[in-house]
């Protein structure tokens, strides 16, 4: 299967038509859309170190969650650290696709298998009015906050969750990676619980007094288990051998 042929049957799985206004993904680069796909290198970000890491074990694509390029470049040099990505994957004659929000929106993507890790029943969709796919939400039978905290903790492999306001719980929202936004939809969606990876202190605060429980667990950590999703879709769809590049941020205390 060509790299090509790979990217649209992604598409055909994860359509444009799913990801946010303000989004950028697709394929990213590709020296040579004709090519074979091989070896796919699956992580949430196409850093310097994966591309090393692919270059290295002669990986052709590498696939991801996040953007290899979210903003456009006005010029394309060394002297821009998304630049000097772009030609690191070039040179090394490396595809980068990307699936963003339409990979959260999606089925199967990044929510469910945060819904599913969480051990949701009853799980549906909720969204805004432009994203109206983009979260999840679903019952937990686990209603003591403390309980339900250490589930977020050894589902997703974060060191720390943190909390805002804990009551008892009943119905959760999930939105991995920044889902702050998202707190009034959930509620109008009948959760009382929110989890995500990042949002802002005043308005997480101020959604804990009105009511919500907010859970905490980071950016990196809500999102990484949907790359073993993607190692499957290499698999199956193109039938190449596939890999996770797993590299969580560095924490420092």
């Amino acid at each position: 299967m060509t790299i090509r042929d790979f990217y649209e049957k992604l598409s055909e799985l994860y359509p444009t038509s799913l990801s946010s206004s303000w989004d950028n993904d697709g394929l990213m680069c590709c020296p040579d859309s004709n090519r074979e796909v091989k070896r796919v290198l699956v992580c949430l970000d196409a850093t310097m170190e994966a591309l090393e890491f692919a270059k290295e074990g002669g990986f052709d694509t590498v696939l991801t969650h996040h953007p290899l390029i979210f903003k456009g470049l006005k010029a394309l040099n060394d002297g821009d650290v998304v630049g000097r990505r772009v030609l690191a994957a070039m040179r090394a004659g490396i595809s980068v696709i990307s699936l963003h929000t339409r990979l959260d929106a999606g089925e199967g993507g990044v929510n469910d298998t945060l819904a599913h890790l969480l051990a949701l029943s009853d799980v549906t969709v909720f969204g805004d009015d432009d994203d109206p796919t983009l979260g999840r939400v679903g019952s937990t039978d686990l209603s003591d906050p403390r309980d339900f905290a250490k589930r977020i903790k050894e589902a997703t492999g974060a060191p720390f969750v943190s909390s805002y306001i804990c009551r008892p719980i009943s119905r959760v929202a999930v939105v991995g990676g920044g889902g702050g936004d998202l707190m009034g939809d959930a509620r109008r969606a009948g959760a009382d619980t929110l989890v995500t990876g990042e949002s802002g202190y005043n308005k997480s605060l101020d959604a804990g007094e009105d009511g919500m429980n907010i859970f905490i667990a980071g950016h990196y950590y809500t999102e990484a288990p949907v790359c073993n999703i993607l190692k499957k879709l290499a698999e199956d769809i193109a039938g190449a051998y596939s890999e996770i590049f797993e590299k969580a941020p560095d924490i420092c205390f």
